[in-house]
């Protein structure tokens, strides 16, 4: 019997060091599933905005820019901003550039700890093109 109280202690300390670090892990990984999810989507938006530019007959910037942002606006992870610039003539570059944002779940953690780190994270992802000339 005394034993088995003991065996069972050890289980308890064992979980008591354990456990914390595994949903530090489990915290850190989500942190980084949502950047690398909201930097693809990003990517992907700059590029299919840069690529509908591309082709448009009139107003390749403002066509860019509907495009990209009926990509983003079908997500639901992160804040997203497209802008636009360059262009006016043909042959001239057109940058199409996505910001996202998403939230830093370590953030409030590391505060406990006396370190100071952003409350999101935060990253652009530009393409480029060429205003055709038809």
């Amino acid at each position: 019997m005394i034993r088995r109280l003991f065996s069972k202690r050890a289980e308890l300390d064992e979980a008591a060091f354990a456990l914390p670090v595994l949903l530090l892990v489990s915290l850190a990984l989500v942190n980084l599933a949502l950047l690398g999810f909201a930097a693809v989507n990003a990517g992907n938006a700059a590029e299919y905005g840069a690529r509908i530019g591309s082709v448009a007959l009139s107003n390749p910037a403002g066509e860019a820019y509907t495009a990209a942002q009926a990509k983003v606006n079908a997500v639901r992870v992160g804040s997203y901003s497209v802008s636009v610039t360059g262009g006016g003539s043909h042959g001239s570059r057109i940058e199409v550039a996505v910001t996202y944002r998403v939230p830093n779940y370590f953030g409030g953690l590391a505060s406990l700890f006396g370190v100071n780190t952003a409350s999101q994270f935060q990253g652009t992802a530009r393409a480029y093109f060429r205003q055709e000339g038809w």
